[in-house]
């Protein structure tokens, strides 16, 4: 596998679940798992004398939390036997995307998991860390959903446009070792200059040379949101796996109106791989 070395983020509660789903992924895949444990810091607070007292305690407070859920994460990640290192972050909220644009340079791919995804700050700090300054694919998983011990059917979003390229090439190990892999274009643009002569065509040409078992899937949305459309689609071909380009629109746009990787992000049908 290319992917050596795995980073995943948890927050200072409820983190186990995400913890042990990252352990079995990079157990899965022969993998180091990096982990960060970190919170956001409670803002301080200008006022009088007792209240400045009462936010150096809930400061306090915090950070003993943080260390104590690290220390578990830290004890897991022995007892299971992988390779691993673990840090330990409580900052101010606007520097931990910088905390984890550091350590996602030195990995190949950032596990996202239902916690941290329930967090807006956390998921936040992610994108923006992981996938528009260090350029790292992510993986977000979905609630309660056991990972398949191996990706047979997988569902690539096509749209011709740079993100869905990348994450095309970045998913390729996985995409070569599918049993089956259905390339979805929805609404395609018929214009030579955007698709081809046969929308799907071209990515499925791409893959068969890597071996790729393809079918292209032209749907038409009916005026359904996409999101919605793809994860139909994966429900009915029982996709293990679903690849998508990250943020085809501004990051402002997406988070104002909504659109599709904000919809996979804060709720994912199943495992979706994407990247920028």
């Amino acid at each position: 596998m290319l992917f050596k070395t795995i980073l995943t983020v948890i927050g200072s509660k409820e983190g186990e679940a995400d913890l042990n789903r990252a352990i079995e992924f990079a157990t899965q895949l022969g993998a180091h798992l990096t982990v960060l444990a970190v919170d956001v810091a409670t803002p301080p607070v200008l006022s009088d004398y007792p209240v400045d007292v009462l936010w150096l305690e809930q400061r306090t407070a915090e950070m003993k939390t943080l260390h104590a859920a690290a220390d578990k994460a830290q004890a897991a990640c022995q007892v299971a036997g992988i390779p691993f290192d673990l840090e330990r972050y409580y900052t101010e909220g606007g520097l931990i995307a910088e905390v984890i644009f550091r350590k996602a340079l030195y990995s190949d791919l950032v596990l996202i998991g239902e916690k941290v995804r329930a967090s807006n700050d956390l998921l936040r700090a992610i994108v923006d860390g992981a996938v528009f300054e260090a350029q790292r694919p992510l993986l977000v998983l979905p609630k309660n959903d056991a990972l398949p011990a191996t990706i047979k059917t997988v569902l690539l979003a096509w749209n011709s446009r740079a993100e869905a390229g990348r994450a095309t090439r970045e998913a390729i190990e996985f995409l070569a070792q599918a049993d089956v892999v259905h390339v979805a274009v929805v609404d395609p643009d018929a214009a030579y200059s955007e698709n081809g002569g046969e929308p799907g065509a071209d990515v499925a040409a791409f893959l068969d040379r890597h071996g790729v078992d393809v079918t292209v899937h032209q749907i038409a949305s009916g005026g359904r949101p996409v999101q919605d459309v793809l994860a139909q689609y994966a429900a009915d071909l029982g996709a293990d796996l679903i690849v998508m380009g990250a943020y085809g629109h501004s990051r402002m746009r997406e988070r104002i109106f909504g659109g599709v990787t904000q919809s996979m992000l804060e709720s994912p049908p199943v495992p979706v791989f994407m990247a920028r």
